[in-house]
């Protein structure tokens, strides 16, 4: 019987392992298990003979809070009975994220990859089983080349920094992305990242051609040749948290005017706004597509009599000049009343500012900046709506607002209209599936500013009896909702690595639809382990 000899390669680094083992399981039994990893970090190869350990936190550091909480954007994940993680690691390198992997697997603790912390449901700085942070906050470059319009951003830069660093180079340049600056590169676009360009441009993910992943075994693929086309195809929209560590990603820039031109008009029933609404949906997915016409839709007091009515922003996005706005809504949004005095003429990256709800005069530096100070409690998810709401309809979800809304705590909802590029890409292009046949989507939104779990408790009620009262006019079979949007209440998976494809499917099926088997069996090739996982991941087959 012929023997079998592991190859020289293979050998050493099983070698390698069993004496990582020993190290760590040397260390002193009194230990902690953050102490541990610190220990186990110091085991594994490192930089110019710099430690690992010099890159992370861990609770007992008087440092420790305040990383934590710079990417914590809901704080109702950051109450004394929320699991806080058992370390942080800032990685500024490659091989503090290799090592940081592979004590997670040593240890068997949980990895959560933050690049800007807006996961909504706190999945990428919180765990109900013991784990650690791998914070992307260091890995912020971004390689503009302007000859061939591309950037390499790595996944912890921030929208607001793409931006800002876009306009250095070019007035005439922009990228289709959120409006949000603070939001990290990462997630946003490994979840589809939809913005006020999508009309004309589609998604973010439409735009990005190449990219950078570690997996679970600290092997770092440089472009998508290497990862293969099926794991590219996954992580732009499937959520690339699932797969690896998302390094970095090559993006194409689209061209904008020199000027754009944007604009905000506000009505309330009183004045017309369940016309202008049901108006709305008939044309803003067929409008110009260089027009993207969002709604946000709030209760407010009377101004004169008791009580509380709605109203409702427009707020408008135009590639081009007031002159030809104003053509286009005069012959097909005419009862919308838009005039020359309402518009507002910008660079794109001044729009940018706009759009983020800073200050009129405020500087364009301001997008540089990364970690907010005044967040708050919410809930938000989100639906799509595919056949057009009548009148009848939008006056009862006005009411049902008001009702469901204890001021000056209320549910309120932005629309974001669909059409023009999106309806031209098919559903499996991407894994992000909502494309044609949706004629907007629905973000909820619920906020409160005080702490409390009583108080959380009765918000969350009114969020999710809201939500039920919209059933009737969004889309059924599976219920859609947006990835980036995450909600728990659609379902989640225990925690481990046991996650099974039937268990997963319930929230598999809302975010992706024909698109999650796909993605599921990638999963399977990429990521046999499931070492990569949350209580919303993409499971393995088995």
């Amino acid at each position: 019987m012929k023997m079998k000899f592991w190859s020289r390669p293979t050998f050493l680094i099983i070698i390698i392992y069993l004496i990582t083992i020993k190290r760590v399981n040397s260390s002193p039994p009194s230990l902690s298990v953050p102490e541990h990893f610190l220990r186990c970090l110091d085991t594994q190869p490192s930089d110019h003979g710099s430690p690992n350990s010099i890159t992370a936190v861990i609770p007992t550091n008087s440092s420790f809070s305040t990383n934590l909480m710079n990417g914590v954007r809901n704080l109702r994940f950051a109450s004394a009975s929320t699991r806080k993680p058992e370390a942080i690691v800032a990685a500024v390198t490659e091989v503090h994220i290799r090592a940081t992997i592979s004590c997670c697997k040593l240890l068997n603790l949980e990895l959560r990859i933050r690049s800007g912390g807006h996961d909504y449901e706190g999945f990428s700085y919180t765990s109900p089983v013991p784990f650690v942070i791998l914070d992307m906050y260091n890995f912020n470059k971004i390689d503009i080349n302007m000859k061939d319009e591309t950037v390499w951003i790595q996944s912890g830069a921030s929208l607001g920094q793409l931006y800002y660093n876009i306009a250095s180079k070019s007035k005439v340049h922009a990228f289709p992305a959120g409006v949000c600056p603070k939001v990290g590169a990462g997630g946003h676009f490994s979840g589809g990242g939809f913005g006020n360009l999508m009309r004309k441009y589609g998604l973010s993910i439409d735009h990005i051609i190449d990219a950078q992943i570690m997996d679970a075994n600290g092997k770092v693929y440089r472009n998508r040749q290497a990862m293969g086309e099926d794991v590219f195809w996954a992580i732009r929209g499937g959520g690339g948290g699932s797969y690896g560590v998302i390094l970095a990603w090559k993006i194409k820039l689209v061209r904008v005017p020199e000027k754009v031109t944007v604009f905000k008009l506000e009505r309330t029933v009183r004045e017309g706004a369940v016309d202008l609404v049901h108006k709305w949906q008939e044309v803003a997915p067929v409008i110009d597509r260089d027009l993207f016409i969002r709604l946000e839709i709030k209760p407010i007091n009377r101004r004169i009599s008791k009580g509380k009515t709605i109203k409702v922003s427009f707020i408008g996005m135009f590639l081009g000049l007031p002159e030809r706005l104003l053509n286009i809504t005069k012959q097909s949004f005419p009862e919308l009343h838009l005039t020359k005095s309402d518009c507002m003429v910008k660079k794109w990256i001044d729009s940018t500012v706009f759009w983020a709800n800073y200050p009129e005069k405020a500087p364009i530096e301001i997008l540089n900046k990364r970690v907010s100070t005044n967040e708050y409690y919410w809930k938000r998810t989100s639906d799509f709506v595919q056949t057009p709401i009548s009148k009848q309809g939008l006056a009862k979800i006005f009411q049902t607002m008001i009702d469901h809304s204890p001021l000056p705590r209320r549910v309120w909802m932005q629309w974001n209209a669909w059409g023009g590029k999106m309806a031209e890409i098919a559903s499996d292009a991407t894994p992000f599936v909502h494309r044609g046949g949706n004629i907007f989507m629905i973000e909820h939104f619920m906020n409160w500013y005080r702490p409390g779990d009583e108080l959380e408790e009765k918000f969350l009620a009114i969020a999710r009896s809201f939500k039920e009262a919209m059933a009737p006019f969004v889309s059924k079979n599976p219920r859609e909702a947006f990835f980036n949007y995450r909600d728990v209440d659609i379902g989640i998976t225990t925690p481990g690595y046991n996650a099974t494809y039937e268990g997963a499917k319930v929230y598999g099926d809302s975010y992706f639809k024909g698109n999650y088997l796909r993605l599921v069996k990638i999963k399977a090739r990429f990521d046999r382990t499931n070492f990569f996982r949350s209580q919303q991941g993409i499971p393995v087959l088995a």
